[in-house]
Formats: C-alpha cells, sequence, structure tokens
C-alpha cells in the first residue's frame, strides 16, 4: 500500500493503507482468490507484504568488534524494556560487530509486536535501541461483504479488539477471508486491508472486499475417450456445466476438492465397466480471461477391456471351505470384470467371518492380468485370524437416554463370541429407537489381549419431544387445527407419553397414550390409550360434501407386548369403546323418526348408540432397518379382533400386512406392500337388505391409503340420481351430471390393497430440505355387503294401452310412490294446504276426521337409486409423490392417475395435505 491511498477522516483521525514496515515501498498490492486457483497467475496480494525493513546506520556495516558499555530502550509504552531486550542478545559488556547488530534488528522483527525499531549509539557503545510498539486492535470491520455474512469472517480470522496488531496477522487473516470465499466458488473476490489510526495508538482493522461473481464451470472436456461419449462421462461427475436449467444447483461452482473427487469417479466408473488399465493422465482447471468462469479438462487412457478370469479363495482359516467361499461370490468367470463387484466380494468374506466369531479377518484380494487373454484373475487371501469374543461394551454419548436403554438393544453381551451378523442387527434396533441421530455405526476395536474385542456406541442424541402446534389444510378434511405433545423418550428410559387434541370441519378427537416398552427392565411392552372422537360421516350431494351420520366414541384400550424370538413378537390388546351414532333431525327426520325418503334405508338402519368390548392380538415379524424410514428388511403383520365379550357388537375381524424394502442401487430405494382384512358378524339378521356388520364397523378405502381416489372412493354406495323435466316438453328428464348426484359410501366387509413405490434420490441440497419422491402403481378393492332395499318403489308410467314408459334418455318413466308416514300412514293436503292423514276433511282434538271434502293424496318425487362399486375387480391407480417436511408441517404432495376403476368409483387427480403426519 503506498501512502497516498488516504480514506476519509473518521473523529479526527486519519485512514491509512496498512504499512508494509517501516520504509514506505513498493506499489499498491490488494489479495485476491485467485490465489492458489490452477493455471491462475497469483497477483500480488497480503501475502506479498514486504516485511519491515531494519534502520541501521550505514557505519553499523563497518565496525569492528567493541564493547558495549550501556543499554538501554526508548519508546516503549506497554512493553517493559527488560522484555524488550530479552527479544535480542544484546548485553551490556558483552562485543558487538556488525552482524551482532544485524541479528538483534532480526530478532525485533521476529517478535512481530513492534511497527519500527532502529539501535543508535553504535559508535561509542551506548547502544540505544529505540521501538514503536504495534498498536492495539480497536475494532476489526468487513465492508462490502454480502454474500458472506461478518459473523462468518469473524469465527474464521484471528485479529480481534484488544490484541495487537501484527503484519503477519493481518496477512494469515486475510488468506482465511479468501478461502472462505473460493469455498464459495468465489475466484475473482478480491479482500483489501487497511487500517485506520486512532488516538492512544489504538487502530480500527478494515478489510474492504470486492467479492464479485460467483465462479462456474462453463465447460468439462473430456479428451482421450473413445468408449463412452463425453456426456456419459460428465454424467459420472459430481461438478456439473453451467446451465439455465441448473440454477438451483450447487454442483456448478469450481471446487478443487470436488474436481479431485471426480477424477475418483470416472476411474471408479471405468472400472465398474471392465477397464482396468484405466487412468486419469492429467486435469486441468482453466479460468477464462474474464474471470468468471472455469474450463475443466481431463485427459485419460481408457486401456483395454478385462473378463473376470479364475476367481479362487485362499483361506488360512480351517473352518472355512474356500470352494464353498468362491462359488458363492458374486464374481463370475467370464464376466466382464467390475471392481465394485471385488470390493462386495471382500465385505461379503469378511462378514463370513464374523458370523463365525473373526472380528478382525484380513481380506486381500490377489490381483492376476492377463494383457494377452485381456482376463483378471483373482486369489482372494483371508489370513489366520484367532477367534474373537466381547470383551467389553461401551456406550458413549447419551446424556439424556439411560445406559440401559441402548444396551438393552445390543444382541451381545460382554463375553459373548463375536458375531457381525448380531452386531448388524444391534445397529438396526437402535437406530429404530429414533433417539438417535441417523448413520450410527458400532465401532469394533481390538481388546487387551488379540482374542479381544470391545464395542464402541458412540451416539448423538436428538430431540425426542415434540410440541406441535399447528394449522393446515387437508383436501380431506379442510381446516385442521392440531395441538399434539409427544415425549418418545420420557425420562430418559424410552417410555413414550403422548397427548393430542385435533379439530376440523368433519372431525375432533382427544386421546392420550403412554407406553413403558420394558416393564420391570424385562422385555415386556405395556401401555395404555384414552380417547373420544367425534367423527362425522360424509358424502356428496353434486360438489357439496354433505355430513351423513355421525359418531362419538369414547373408549379405553390396553396394551401387552412379548417378543418370541430375534424377529417375531406378540401382542395383545383389550379395548372397550361406547359409540354414539346419530343423523341430524333437522335434515332427516320427520315428526321425530329417521325417515328414509331424506337420509335412505341404510343409513336409518345404522343410527343407535351401542357398546364395543373387543380382545385382539397381532403377531408381528419385523427385520427392518430402521422403523423411521426404512431401507432394507421386511415387515409382516396379522392381527385378529373379536368383538362380543360383552357389549352390544359381536364380530370376528381380521388383517394383514406385509412390507419388504430393499435398496436398488444409486441411492434407490424400491418397496412392496400388501394389505387386507375381512369382517364377519356374529350376531342375528336385522332384517331384511341389512348387513349384520354396522355401517361403523366396516372398511373403507381411498384416500390418502390409495391414491388416485377420493376419499372412501373405493367400494360399495348407493347414488341417488333426482328427475327434472325438460323445460319444452316436460317430460321427465334423469339428472346425471356427476355434480347433481347425491353419493353416500357404504364401506365393505373385505379389502386388499397393494402398492409397489420406489423412492428416488436426490442431491444433498434436496435431502437437506426433507424432499423425498417416489413414483409408484397401486392395486385393490373393496367389497363384500349384502345388497340393501331400495330406499322407495316407484311404478313405471304406461301407456293407453297398458305399454311401459321410457324417458328419451332410456331411463323408465316413473310415477310418484305415495307419500307416508313413519307409521306408514297415507299423507294428504286439504284445498288450504294443510298435510293431514284424513281422506277427507280434518282431525278433531281426537285425531277423528271431521268432514266430507275429499283431500289431494301427496306423493314423494320419483328419483333413482343405484347400488354401485360391490365388486372384488381391482382398481389400478399410478403416480408420483413428494413428502417435505416444510417449514409449515409435514407436506404430502400425489398426483395419481385411476387407469382402472368400477361404476361408481370416485377418481381424484392431486391431493395433498399439511399439518398431518404421514
Amino acid at each position: 500500500m503506498t501512502v497516498s491511498k488516504v480514506s476519509k477522516p473518521r473523529r479526527g483521525t486519519f485512514a491509512t493503507a496498512l504499512l508494509a514496515g517501516t520504509v514506505l515501498a513498493g506499489a499498491p498490492c490488494a489479495a485476491t482468490a485467485q490465489t492458489g486457483a490452477p493455471n491462475v497467475p497469483v497477483t500480488a496480494g497480503a501475502e506479498q507484504l514486504p516485511a519491515p525493513t531494519p534502520a541501521a546506520a550505514p557505519s553499523v556495516l563497518d565496525l569492528n568488534a567493541r564493547t558495549i558499555r550501556t543499554l538501554r530502550v526508548e519508546g516503549s509504552q506497554r512493553i517493559e524494556p527488560d522484555t524488550v531486550l530479552s527479544y535480542t542478545r544484546l548485553r551490556v559488556g558483552t562485543p558487538y560487530t556488525a552482524e551482532t547488530l544485524d541479528q538483534a534488528l532480526k530478532d525485533l522483527q521476529a517478535s512481530d509486536l513492534f511497527a519500527d525499531f532502529s539501535i543508535s549509539g553504535v559508535e561509542s557503545g551506548d547502544i540505544v535501541l529505540r521501538v514503536r510498539e504495534n498498536p492495539i486492535i480497536n475494532r476489526v470491520i468487513f465492508e462490502g461483504n454480502k454474500a458472506l455474512k461478518s459473523d462468518k469472517f469473524t469465527k474464521e480470522v484471528k485479529l480481534a479488539p484488544r490484541q495487537i496488531f501484527t503484519r503477519s496477522a493481518v496477512r494469515q487473516d486475510v488468506q482465511r477471508i479468501i478461502e472462505l470465499y473460493r469455498r464459495q466458488g468465489r475466484f475473482a473476490a478480491v479482500v483489501e486491508p487497511k487500517m485506520v489510526s486512532l488516538d492512544q495508538n489504538r487502530v480500527d482493522v478494515v478489510f474492504e472486499i470486492t467479492e464479485g461473481a460467483k465462479s462456474k464451470v462453463r465447460q468439462i472436456n473430456v479428451i482421450g475417450n473413445e468408449v463412452f461419449s463425453d456426456d456419459q462421462l460428465r454424467g459420472q461427475m459430481a461438478t456439473k456445466q453451467a446451465r439455465f436449467f441448473r440454477l438451483l444447483s450447487s454442483g456448478t461452482s469450481y471446487d478443487q476438492d470436488r474436481l479431485n473427487y471426480d477424477q475418483q469417479k470416472l476411474r471408479q466408473y471405468y472400472l465398474t465397466e471392465g477397464y482396468a488399465d484405466f487412468r486419469v493422465i492429467s486435469a486441468i482447471a482453466e479460468l477464462t480471461p474474464d474471470k468468471r468462469d472455469f474450463i475443466i479438462t481431463y485427459v485419460v487412457e481408457e486401456g483395454k477391456r478385462y473378463k473376470f478370469g479364475d476367481i479362487t479363495v485362499d483361506s488360512q482359516i480351517r473352518d472355512f471351505d474356500n470352494t464353498a467361499l468362491a462359488a458363492a461370490l458374486p464374481l463370475k468367470k467370464g464376466e466382464w470384470y467390475n471392481a465394485k463387484q471385488v470390493e462386495d466380494s471382500v465385505t461379503q468374506l469378511s462378514e463370513a467371518a464374523g458370523l463365525f466369531g473373526y472380528a478382525f479377518t484380513d481380506v486381500n484380494p490377489e490381483f492376476v492380468p492377463d494383457r494377452e487373454a485381456l482376463t483378471m484373475s483373482l486369489n482372494f487371501n483371508i489370513a489366520q485370524a484367532q477367534r474373537t469374543y466381547v470383551e467389553r461394551i461401551d456406550i458413549n454419548g447419551n446424556t439424556q437416554t439411560q445406559d440401559k436403554v441402548v444396551r438393552r438393544e445390543i444382541r451381545l453381551a460382554e463375553g459373548d463370541a463375536f458375531n457381525s451378523f448380531q452386531v448388524k442387527r444391534s445397529q438396526d434396533r437402535i437406530n429404530s429407537l429414533g433417539f438417535f441421530q441417523d448413520k450410527f455405526e458400532i465401532k469394533q476395536n481390538p481388546g487387551s489381549a488379540p482374542d479381544r474385542v470391545t464395542l464402541e456406541a458412540n451416539v448423538e442424541e436428538k430431540s425426542t419431544g415434540e410440541l406441535q402446534l399447528s394449522a393446515g389444510y387437508s383436501s380431506l378434511e379442510r381446516f385442521i387445527i392440531q395441538a399434539n405433545v409427544t415425549q418418545r423418550n420420557f425420562r430418559g428410559k424410552g417410555q413414550e407419553l403422548r397427548l393430542g387434541v385435533n379439530y376440523s370441519s368433519y372431525s375432533k378427537s382427544v386421546e392420550a397414550g403412554f407406553t413403558e416398552p420394558y416393564l420391570f427392565d424385562r422385555n415386556i411392552a405395556v401401555g395404555v390409550d384414552l380417547f373420544r372422537r367425534d367423527y362425522n360421516s360424509f358424502g356428496f350431494a353434486g360438489t357439496e360434501r354433505r355430513t351423513t351420520y355421525s359418531q362419538v366414541t369414547t373408549g379405553f384400550q390396553v396394551r401387552l407386548g412379548v417378543p418370541l424370538t430375534e424377529y417375531w413378537s406378540l401382542s395383545g390388546r383389550y379395548g372397550l369403546s361406547y359409540d354414539e351414532v346419530g343423523l341430524d333431525q333437522d335434515t332427516y327426520f320427520t315428526a321425530g323418526v329417521c325417515d328414509p325418503l331424506k337420509a335412505g334405508r341404510y343409513l336409518c338402519d345404522s343410527i343407535g348408540n351401542r357398546y364395543t368390548s373387543a380382545l385382539g392380538f397381532s403377531l408381528i415379524n419385523d427385520s427392518l432397518n430402521s422403523r423411521l424410514r426404512p431401507s432394507d428388511g421386511s415387515r409382516f403383520a396379522f392381527s385378529a379382533d373379536i368383538a362380543g365379550l360383552g357389549g352390544d357388537v359381536k364380530y370376528v375381524r381380521g388383517t394383514a400386512n406385509y412390507a419388504k424394502y430393499w435398496n436398488v442401487g444409486g441411492g434407490f430405494i424400491g418397496s412392496v406392500l400388501a394389505e387386507g382384512g375381512f369382517i364377519r358378524s356374529l350376531e342375528e339378521s336385522r332384517g331384511p337388505g341389512i348387513d349384520k356388520v354396522r355401517i361403523t364397523d366396516r372398511f373403507y378405502l381411498g384416500e390418502p391409503q390409495f391414491r388416485g381416489f377420493d376419499i372412501r372412493g373405493v367400494g360399495p354406495r348407493v347414488q341417488r340420481l333426482n328427475f327434472t323435466a325438460d323445460a319444452t316438453t316436460g317430460a321427465q328428464v334423469l339428472v346425471t351430471d356427476r355434480d347433481q348426484i347425491q353419493d353416500d359410501a357404504l364401506g365393505g366387509r373385505a379389502y386388499y390393497l397393494g402398492r409397489v413405490e420406489l423412492e428416488i434420490p436426490l442431491g444433498s441440497g434436496a435431502r437437506e430440505l426433507g424432499l423425498r419422491p417416489s413414483i409408484y402403481v397401486q392395486a385393490g378393492s373393496l367389497f363384500g355387503i349384502t345388497r340393501p332395499l331400495p330406499t322407495a318403489t316407484f311404478a313405471q308410467a304406461r301407456d293407453a294401452g297398458g305399454k311401459l314408459l321410457f324417458n328419451t334418455d332410456g331411463s323408465p318413466t316413473l310415477l310418484g310412490a305415495p307419500l307416508l308416514t313413519p307409521a306408514g300412514q297415507q299423507v294428504f293436503a286439504t284445498s288450504a294446504g294443510l298435510t293431514t292423514i284424513c281422506p277427507a276433511g280434518i282431525p278433531d282434538a281426537t285425531g277423528a276426521c271431521i268432514g266430507t271434502v275429499a283431500n289431494d293424496p301427496q306423493f314423494s318425487q320419483p328419483f333413482l337409486e343405484r347400488f354401485l362399486g360391490n365388486s372384488r375387480k381391482p382398481r389400478l391407480s399410478v403416480g408420483f409423490g413428494v413428502n417435505w417436511n416444510s417449514p409449515f408441517g409435514p407436506l404430502r404432495i400425489d398426483v395419481a392417475k385411476a387407469l382402472l376403476t368400477q361404476p361408481g368409483d370416485d377418481t381424484k387427480l392431486i391431493t395433498f395435505n399439511v399439518g398431518t403426519q404421514f
């Protein structure tokens, strides 16, 4: 910096560029982020600030050996004179020469404590060290930074208020700031340090930053490739070319570490395709002339393609059958060489040794290439090892969770023979608790003897308590308000305590539950649930959602579970609930009695209050690697419940479900899910056309379980179609517009549902946002109820010749049915418009008809009722969806198309839910 770079005075002080030393020399300089970039000239910067130039009299160069008579220090303020002298070798009474004094100046410079220093009294021997101390830092200021916040720099730089200012510290901090910008891909960033002098030998340090544009990768070139195209090889790299469709991608910025990683990715790709001699000759990143972008060029040598030759195993462990081990490996002679399969084979052999108790088995593949036949033979050498035993199990990092909660999930005990399978199973069980961060692993460390191993479980706890106060919108229930408190690790004992209140337009509930997974430290789980649920069932009258019946359920359930084996468990339960099922009296009742013409006979038959006392069990096989987000394993559950141990309801119900997950490769997770259920009533018939299983106990199918269909959109239903009069002819016209049909789902006694799904991996940025997209195919059906009797029977009109009449749309021309009271009496209307049961006259106080004037009989408007959907035939849908842990709560969006349907099914293309769990 030159003295000419003077800033605007501040508080009566003056601002200058940071001085390089006691002598003002050299051109202005600024550190840039290009420092260290490949093939980019390094401009003058903080690293090139000249060191302080010691000031010494020319006569010092001609000194002969003399003796120091006196020695003193001038100019020191904060530093004691003796401390200043301690940095040199000058002492009273010792001889000195030109070299001695020159070394003293160098020693003062190396101390980094002084801005200026000189020596006088050289000729007389009365040596005076004149020093000017480095100032104290008052503030460290960052100017011009927008992409990175100042607190980001504060954590990295070493300069801080009340510290001593040194030029070397400034240079180091400039490089730290530049490195931060390089990590952000800003190689054009320039950092110019300045200082503002204050009184009392204090300074403000100012880093003036010009950030520049973010450096992108403009082009990636590959030279020497013949087998694979440039696009194929670019697809294997983490670095991507900057294009408009990658605006949100972080892979388009230049990163030296990513460049090295991409070379490994190229080599890995070729090695998995059989090119064992492949190598990257060079990788060059060149900055474009405008210093904005990079052009990366790889020079590669592909080599020849190899196939596997002979595959053998040479084990020094006598328990192993070499031939059987070789036959079980995924490598086959004659197939193309694949380095990934070689790695998998090493892992497979190590795991096989671990199953026999050998924890530290050394497996070394020996490669034997035949460059003429282009084959690669391999011999896997398994070194001699000792059978190992678990010496100690250490649990670290659990500050809240009790030690026994983790330890009881470990399938090995201290003193047991080591088994790698049990170690892996222990990891899965601990991960499934959901108390700790993902990717937990149990480390295997050598013990106190060669045949001893210690297991180290380093857990990192995460929050297990959830307080959710949210409002959302669901396509099922419209606006939703939720208040839920859940603690999945209550008191650090692994207990679960929950309390929830939910309110929406069609459902309200209050629930509380407690689960103790290990009763009295035994592997017996017990739990209890208390609940009150107020649910309004609904159908559709056109596009208007119409409440049909209300169901208020109050009750409790007690649960008990015990393990049978490592994977099988058995749980039992008993529940008692009281159901109040009713209809809106203003809408569906006439004279205090349910009116079938208004509600439908099937709904009138369902109302009433009843107790349900049910005993059930579940048999479960669970080998999932995680209960929260499984990627491997399976789960099968069979459940059966019998109601009738007291109460008013009697039935037997059974359900089964199966789920299988596996890692397809490349981050893709495949899954297959299947479920089904059946319920059979143990009660006597309740009349013709009335199913013995009550409408509240049946199964229902649709959104959200069956994507592509509306809520309760699959299965048996009754549709009511009304007639209207043609505006011209007055003839009957059946209204078939979907928006004008009254649609009521009745549920079913049996159902099945299956889904095949593939979860698609995304980049690290999308994963951090919690995005998990997937594609899927679903098939299922709901069926099996008794066909309900028609609500009303309407006579079909006939012409004068007695021939049945039909409307122009093909529907029968129906006559209105006599309007009856709930007691079955004909309804009439008087000439004054009064409703009565008297065919003539009007009733008196006793109910007797008085008068002879005939009244007009009343008839209900005819309608057509259809019973649809009671079919075992499968419905089929395909679609894609995304789970997102949004700031508003969990969000699930699905776009699904129903490909196979049955008459009456309600389809739905797009569904979403916010604020509800999925």
